[in-house]
């Protein structure tokens, strides 16, 4: 169907940056290009929305924790979605999802709205 595959996490220091990258596949998405998003899950935490993409218009929304220091993006030619990540804090340590939704609108920022879930990939901020 879908097929998600993250990569780019690591170990930055605080203030640092990483790009963070999901790579899309698959039948569905070729046929309905999805809203895209990036989720965290911190040990012991609920997994949180942090940032999204509607593929067929470009249009992103964010959560407030990181407005003004995550950029979301895509490269249609890729089928690439990026999650760009600048001034990172101690409190951006978590596992970080890419996932994919059916649902083709703007807004969506719950974990139940998006039906497709890459294997995450690690970012560690050390202070």
């Amino acid at each position: 169907q879908v097929q998600l595959v993250e990569s780019g996490g690591g170990l930055v220091q605080a203030g640092g940056s990483l790009r963070l990258s999901c790579a899309a596949s698959g039948r569905a998405f070729r046929i309905y290009p999805m809203p895209m998003g990036w989720f965290r899950q911190a040990a012991g935490k609920e997994r949180d929305f942090v940032a999204a993409i509607r593929w067929s218009d470009g249009s992103t929304w964010y959560a407030d924790s990181v407005k003004g220091r995550f950029t979301i993006s895509r490269d249609n030619t890729k089928n690439t979605v990026y999650l760009q990540m600048n001034n990172l804090k101690p409190e951006d340590t978590a596992s970080y999802y890419c996932a994919a939704s059916f649902s083709d609108r703007n807004g969506l920022r719950r974990a139940h709205e998006y039906g497709y879930w890459g294997q995450g990939t690690q970012v560690t901020v050390s202070s």
